[in-house]
């Protein structure tokens, strides 16, 4: 009888255990599309504001934030009912955004506003606000906290801000149409992808000078439709994963060398990306075919499309 009981107990526990989740937004919908890592379908669909962008989780997973362009907020939900708990101040039209390893200060891009705002999640107010250049949309934050960066679109530039003092330090220009920012190998280099520009620059940290571009070429796609905006670093930070848009392809780069070494055919018009918890899956969101398409990383080849909503963008991993 105990050794049913046990078996009926753990039975129980696993069933109940949550599954990997990747957490899609659909722009187009206002919505966002929950994916099961396990089973690769959508389990949930779960309405938010106007026009849902960027979208990450808090350090502890227990809130995830979401920009929603068009209600001018970040919407701050309960990821186990879906329920929008409460927004924050984010200023006008946020597009995206980085959380400090406080898991307390929220940067972000404000594209309409020429800002970058820095709110205290816990008071749910504007610490800061800090004019940068015209069109802000990528924003990353090192991993020692000490600095974070504003892409500005219209101004081609990235801007290093002292997270300490709420100014900027530096600035970099970039190719055109900067769009997104990472911090690989520890902090101590700094990338920024150019869309209309077709390059990914790669800083130095320390002495903020550019140390590498990579440019792109893919066959048979014509070069302005090569269109690099989100990207995504495996495991030891040792590839990155590039999203060229339009064209239609994610890059394989190879970090160290900073060379492309494959390109990958994914769906229409892809944006930004996730990896599955052990990195041996990256999910892409294809804003034009509105799906998310499943890479297998190793391999490095595409093994399935998941139809979300119209005009997937954001995506974050839900461990």
């Amino acid at each position: 009888m105990k050794t049913a009981m046990t078996a009926l107990v753990l039975g129980l526990a696993f069933s109940g255990a949550q599954a990997a989740e990747i957490w899609v937004t659909n722009e187009k919908d206002d919505t966002i599309s929950v994916i099961d890592i396990d089973t690769l379908e959508v389990t949930r669909t779960i309405p938010t504001g106007e026009r849902p962008r960027g979208i990450i989780f808090s350090h502890d997973y227990s809130v995830v934030y979401i920009c929603a362009s068009d209600s001018d907020s970040v919407q701050v939900m309960d990821p186990e009912t879906g329920r929008i708990l409460h927004d924050l101040p984010s200023g006008e039209d946020p597009e995206q955004f980085a959380l400090h390893p406080d898991n307390r200060h929220l940067y972000i891009a404000n594209e309409d506003d020429a800002i970058t705002t820095v709110v205290d999640v816990e008071t749910r107010t504007v610490v800061s606000q800090i004019s940068v250049g015209i069109e802000p949309e990528g924003m990353a934050v090192s991993p020692d906290g000490r600095i974070a960066i504003t892409t500005s679109e219209t101004t081609n530039m990235a801007h290093w801000i002292d997270t300490d003092t709420q100014k900027i330090f530096a600035n970099s220009l970039v190719g055109s149409r900067p769009r997104h920012a990472e911090f690989p190998k520890g902090g101590t280099e700094m990338w920024v992808s150019s869309e209309i520009g077709g390059t990914v620059a790669v800083f130095d940290t320390a002495t903020q000078k550019q140390k590498a571009k990579i440019s792109f070429e893919v066959q048979g796609v014509h070069d302005d439709r090569v269109q690099p905006v989100g990207f995504e670093f495996t495991e030891g930070d040792t590839h990155a994963f590039v999203a060229l848009g339009p064209s239609n392809h994610v890059a394989v780069v190879n970090a160290e060398t900073y060379e492309v070494e494959d390109y990958i055919l994914v769906g229409r018009r892809v944006w930004h990306m996730a990896f599955s918890p052990d990195k041996s899956l990256l999910f892409t969101t294809n804003g034009v075919s509105g799906d998310v398409t499943v890479i297998d990383v190793a391999a490095r080849e595409a093994i399935k499309s998941i139809k979300v909503g119209r005009f997937p963008w954001g995506a974050a991993l839900r461990p």
